[in-house]
This record gives C-alpha cells, sequence and structure tokens, in this order.
C-alpha cells in the first residue's frame, strides 16, 4: 500500500518508520527543507530507543522516504496520515491550525479515493472540521478516520509494532476494511482493533491519558499525606497495587508527570469539556496537585538548607522520563529555574537530554558529562529522572566527590537504608 504521512514529528516518524518496516511504502513529508534534508542523511531529529536503526534500514530498502512535497506523496497514496503537531492554545485548548492547513493541502492533492486518517491527539469534532476542509479543495470521494496514537516515548517502537490495542474511528465500511487491512500484521497476538464512531476515538484518546494523568497526581498526594502522618507511600502503594482492580502501573509517586502528552491533554479535555458547560474538576485537581508537586524538591531543599544562595547542586536527569531526550514541561525545568532564581549554582547530567536542555537554560547551568563528574564538589544531590544508570550509583565515590552527602531522590528509586549507612542524608518522596 502506498502511504504518505504529513509531519516528521515524534508521531509521524514513528508511525511512517513502523509501517514502512511492515512492508508498505511510505513518504514522510515535512515543511521544514532542512529537517527533511537531515532525514534523508539518517540524522533523526529526536531520541527513541531502536528508531534510528529502523529508519535506516527502511530507507535502504526504498520502503521509507523523505519529502518536503506534500502533493506529491498525497496523489499516489491510498492512505494519508495527519500527525502535525497540535500545540496548546491561550485556553488550554488544543490548537488545530496546523491539522487543517495539512487537511487542506491534501485535499488539493487528492487524485483518487484516500482515506485521510487524523493521527494527531484532537479534540472531539476535528474528524468533521478536517473532512469540511478537505470537501472544499477537491470533489474526489475520500473518508476521514480519527485513528490516535497511544505510543509512550522510550517504548514507542513496541508501542506500535505490538499495541494493546489499536482504535479506529469511522462510519465508513470502505474505511475500515483498508484500515483493518493496514493494522492486521500488528494485532496478531489478538490484542483487538477496536471501531467506533470518530468522535468516541477522539475523546479515547484523551480520556486514556487524563486517567493515567489522574493515577499520578492521586499517588503523589497520597504521598504527600504519607509524610504528614508517619505513613511510608512504598508500603501504601503495595497494598493498592496488589488489588487487581488497582493494579501497579502509574503508582509511583515523584516529582510530577511532563511531556508532549499528559500536560497538554488534561488541559485540553477540560476545555473541551468547558465549551460543552461541563466543569470537570477532578482533572483540575489533577493539575494543581502536578504544579505542586514539580516544585516539591525545591521546597524539601529550602526546608533542609534554609538558604540556597552560593550552594552547588548537582542534577540527575533533565528528560521528562528515561529513554527519551524531551524536555518538554519536564519536572527538572520547574526544579533547575527554582534552584538559580534562589542564586544556587547547577552542574547537571542526563544520558541523551543535555543537547535539549541547552535550549532551555543556555550557558546558565554546567552540562556534565557523567553523573559523578555532575555530584563533584556539590551540597546535594536532585534525582529527577530514574535513568538505570542513577539506580545503583556508587555511594562510597560519591560520597567522597561531595561538599554535602545529601540525596533528594524525586522518584524513590534508591534505597534509603542503604544510602544512610554510607553517611547520606536522604529525602525521598513520602517514604521514611
Amino acid at each position: 500500500m502506498r502511504i504518505a504521512v504529513i509531519g516528521t514529528g515524534y508521531v509521524g516518524l514513528v508511525a511512517g518508520t513502523c509501517l514502512a518496516e511492515s512492508g508498505h511504502d511510505v513518504t514522510c513529508v515535512d515543511v521544514d527543507a532542512r529537517k527533511v534534508a537531515s532525514l534523508q542523511e539518517g540524522a533523526l531529529p529526536i531520541y527513541e530507543p531502536g528508531l534510528e536503526e529502523l529508519v535506516r534500514r527502511n530507507a535502504r530498502a526504498r520502503r521509507l522516504h523523505f519529502s518536503d512535497d506534500v502533493a506529491g506523496a498525497v496523489s499516489p497514496s491510498q492512505v494519508v496520515f495527519i500527525a502535525v503537531g497540535t500545540p496548546p492554545g491561550e485556553r488550554g485548548n488544543a490548537d488545530l491550525q496546523y491539522v487543517l492547513a495539512a487537511a487542506e493541502q491534501v485535499g488539493r492533492a487528492l487524485r483518487h479515493y484516500t482515506v485521510i486518517v487524523d493521527k494527531s491527539t484532537v479534540p472531539v469534532g476535528t474528524a468533521e472540521r478536517v473532512r469540511e476542509v478537505v470537501r472544499r479543495q477537491t470533489d474526489v470521494e475520500f473518508d476521514v478516520v480519527s485513528n490516535p496514537e497511544f505510543l509512550k516515548e522510550g517504548a514507542a517502537l513496541d508501542d506500535f509494532l505490538k499495541p494493546d490495542r489499536v482504535v479506529i474511528g469511522t462510519c465508513s465500511e470502505r474505511a475500515r476494511k483498508m484500515m483493518a487491512d493496514l493494522y492486521a500484521p500488528f494485532v496478531r497476538t489478538e490484542n483487538p482493533i477496536l471501531f467506533m464512531d470518530p468522535a468516541s476515538a477522539e475523546l479515547t484518546k484523551y480520556a486514556a491519558n487524563a486517567m493515567l494523568a489522574l493515577r499520578i497526581s492521586f499517588m503523589n498526594d497520597m504521598a504527600t499525606l504519607c509524610e504528614r502522618v508517619g505513613a511510608n507511600v512504598d508500603l501504601v502503594r503495595k497494598g493498592l497495587g496488589a488489588d487487581r482492580r488497582i493494579g501497579y502501573a502509574f503508582l509511583h509517586p515523584g516529582v510530577g508527570y511532563g511531556g508532549s502528552c499528559f500536560p497538554k491533554d488534561v488541559r485540553a479535555l477540560i476545555c473541551t469539556a468547558r465549551d460543552a458547560g461541563l466543569e470537570l474538576d477532578l482533572l483540575r485537581a489533577v493539575e494543581t496537585t502536578n504544579f505542586r508537586q514539580k516544585r516539591l524538591l525545591l521546597a524539601k531543599a529550602l526546608k533542609h538548607y534554609g538558604e540556597l544562595c552560593d550552594r552547588t547542586f548537582a542534577v540527575w536527569g533533565l528528560a521528562f522520563k528515561p529513554k527519551t531526550d524531551d524536555m518538554r514541561e519536564a519536572p527538572s525545568v520547574e526544579l533547575i529555574e527554582g534552584l538559580l532564581g534562589k542564586g544556587a549554582r547547577v552542574q547537571c547530567h542526563d544520558p541523551v537530554a543535555a543537547p535539549a536542555a541547552r535550549s532551555y537554560f543556555g550557558d546558565r547551568v554546567v552540562y556534565a558529562p557523567t553523573c559523578y563528574e555532575a555530584a563533584e564538589g556539590t551540597d546535594g544531590i536532585f534525582l529527577v529522572t530514574e535513568w538505570n544508570e542513577f539506580r545503583r550509583p556508587d555511594l562510597k565515590r560519591l560520597r567522597k566527590l561531595m561538599r554535602q552527602p545529601v540525596i533528594f531522590d524525586g522518584r524513590n528509586v534508591l534505597d534509603p537504608q542503604l544510602a544512610r549507612s554510607e553517611g547520606f542524608t536522604y529525602i525521598g518522596v513520602g517514604r521514611d
């Protein structure tokens, strides 16, 4: 099948590459000619484990192509994915200008029946708006399908190649059959393709992210309560997770969620509900808790030291989660800005996100090549992102490098008793 993917960001690049891996002829399109040239040379704009190798392999096999010519990619294609950004607008609503602009370009390029797929995260009613935009550009027959992505950064290839489920929103039997054929190679393990109307598919994406964000904020509230009443959040989490109705996923307390999905999708869902005359008080509380949680480590540091001026701190982890270089709404940003604002010096380390961090902090912080070099001469370490290399550090070595042996464990990944036995002051989230 000939496929065009409009947008070479996270979703578009992963989707296009995985579809090419399953044997389709895929052209990924971007209006940024320099970005396209870099992709043609094998240089990726994002870090995702395994993606670079997959892109290179399918490009060599001539199944995966990159272009800035929308019409040239769309005209011969049977399926066109729109996978452009939907940044938050002024009210927190999803800004659809790039989706609708792409739809207009696609409409002008249609030459035969085509399935147009909304892959971007979009609010309820977007499929109909895309349909209207395309219809104004062409008399060619087409269908618009909602096919939201459920990719976790750091595990996106597995999520696409072996999905928990595929959600397809369409009322067209012809489009339904084409999408079923397209996704058949990815659901051989009996994980379902869920067919529904476009509005339900659009809402499913937001509902899923909002539920996961809710679990995170709930557990962070429980961690705060544990600190107030002398309970241990690790034990509370085990008691909750053992209940099969609840499970353990997304019940790890920490310094809040970030990234490109949860923050903007929660806000967009609140905005969508408000436009429909409904206030989602529960999700507003989720946001409030998350905002407070991002300031947690700074508050703990102020309580421990009093003044932070002229102190030096290490920050371990810059990306919002491991296995990605995504800094969007990362808790590290709030923490580092807070430390700098209090007159402290910051030495940071992240396995892959340092280049991205420079766009946030420039030369205001020191970028260390290792976590130990980041810790040298510091008054404390803030562990913000739970990369594997931070889970079992050489505490004896750290103790010798630091001016004051203090660890603020924002992800509860270290053993408190072990750290204290090595002479550290250990401060976690909701635990002794």
